[in-house]
């Protein structure tokens, strides 16, 4: 009887890559990191599960969580029942807080490269397995206003470096949007955030309605609101715009003293490396004051490739301590499946090795094991060819995966050993213990 075959189509809304475009997306990973500790933020790791009661905490995405089960579990078997998969890094982030926060240095910085998992509708742009690279800036009782713009900068470093397509970083504050709708006499201030944060995806016009039907505004109020929301500016000029609105209050105020302050601390970047962007709202409930979204300019309707903001009490749900703090977001997945998907990833060779070293025979093979060992000492990926086959194939494999060095011991006693560059084709004798490929 014939084994039926199992297709191997790859599961829709969990990429994966070949590996020459994985070792693109592992250069970028080493970028991210290198970027994340040069401003002295240490690196932590979750478990990939948490508690459903503490995935639930925030009751933003309940509805997404993937819960735990064994395929052969006992029907009496709760041990996994309570567990999820987490949907981000935050939530973890603030249970670690809170848990370890007798153990920890604050201000306390910390980055988390991790894999998230969300149980949506697989579209461009949102998977269901997918990388994210968090950072936040936490502290008892207070983290001062410097880290927003810290923070900021990090992600436009980020950006910068991994080389990609125009991008924009827009920020609001959210005293700006709650103070302004207080001075309009409106209660539910989270409701009318909530609206105004998909201006991107509906349009002004529909949001205009929306907070007309549903919140209930009076066509003044939905006024001011869309005027308000399409207010954009690069500097601190955007203040004068907003108070010319005529609404005040004391948060309004000082909401804008922060966003000035912000915007005057970026000033030396880049023309439009930073917006003032009044639509801007991250209708996340826990937002407080400095909200970020950076997008891309080439694909206004693509969502963002990198968010975040500034919070008061993240770890309320964990614990009675005032630990306040910021942080920010970069969809690492998000944004490479685009410029994958746009052929803008630039690949190169599908190994990390640097020099293949051939096999003569099998009697020479502990001569190609030797100087093997001898190169990997000296800091070099070397790849061992897997058999005594004719040189040519060794050489053809070498091609194929793009090794830049084929290295050749000694054929025969009292030889030298060989290097051939397989760009220009020269080859040359060399010693394993000397040799340098620059």
């Amino acid at each position: 009887m014939t084994e039926q075959l199992v297709r191997p189509d790859p599961i829709s809304g969990f990429p994966e890559w070949l590996p020459e475009v994985r070792l693109v997306e592992q250069h970028w990973l080493d970028k991210i990191r290198q970027i994340f500790e040069s401003y002295g933020f240490c690196s932590i790791e979750t478990p990939s599960v948490e508690r459903l009661d503490v995935l639930q905490s925030k009751g933003e995405t309940s509805q997404e969580v993937y819960t735990l089960q064994r395929l052969q579990a006992d029907a009496k078997d709760q041990t996994d029942a309570s567990l999820g998969l987490h949907f981000d890094l935050t939530v973890p982030f603030a249970r670690y807080v809170a848990a370890n926060a007798g153990r920890l240095v604050f201000p306390f910085k910390r980055y988390q490269i991790q894999r998230v998992w969300r149980g949506e509708r697989p579209q461009e742009g949102r998977y269901r397995e997918f990388t994210q690279c968090d950072i936040d800036v936490i502290g008892q009782d207070d983290v001062p206003l410097h880290f927003d713009s810290e923070l900021l900068r990090i992600v436009v470093e980020v950006l910068t470096a991994l080389d990609l397509p125009a991008w924009t970083v827009n920020v609001n504050n959210r005293k700006v949007l709650q103070g302004f709708y207080e001075g309009l006499g409106i209660q539910d201030t989270m409701a009318v955030i909530r609206v105004v944060d998909k201006i991107d995806k509906i349009g002004p016009d529909a949001v205009s309605d929306l907070l007309a039907s549903d919140v209930g505004l009076t066509a003044d109020q939905v006024s001011a609101t869309r005027s308000l929301a399409l207010i954009r500016g690069t500097d601190s000029t955007v203040i004068d715009e907003i108070r010319a609105l005529g609404v005040k209050s004391d948060l309004l105020e000082e909401g804008l003293t922060e966003l000035g302050q912000l915007l005057d601390s970026f000033a030396d970047l880049p023309a439009g490396t930073v917006t003032a962007d009044l639509s801007i709202a991250r209708g996340l409930d826990y937002y407080t004051g400095t909200v970020y979204e950076a997008k891309f300019l080439d694909w206004p309707g693509y969502g963002s490739i990198s968010a975040g903001g500034r919070y008061e009490n993240l770890t309320g749900s964990f614990t009675r301590k005032k630990l306040p703090g910021i942080g920010l977001s970069i969809g690492l997945t998000r944004i490479f499946a685009k410029l994958v998907a746009e052929g803008l990833i630039q690949t190169g060779p599908s190994s990390p090795t640097d020099v293949l070293v051939v096999v003569p025979s099998d009697d020479r093979r502990i001569d190609a094991q030797s100087a093997a060992a001898t190169l990997r000492g000296r800091g070099l990926n070397v790849e061992l060819y897997h058999q005594a086959d004719k040189i040519a194939k060794q050489l053809k494999y070498a091609s194929r995966k793009q090794i830049p060095f084929v290295w050749f011991p000694p054929f025969e006693d009292g030889r030298d050993h060989e290097v051939k560059d397989m760009t220009s084709g020269e080859q040359s004798v060399a010693d394993p213990a000397a040799w340098s490929r620059a």
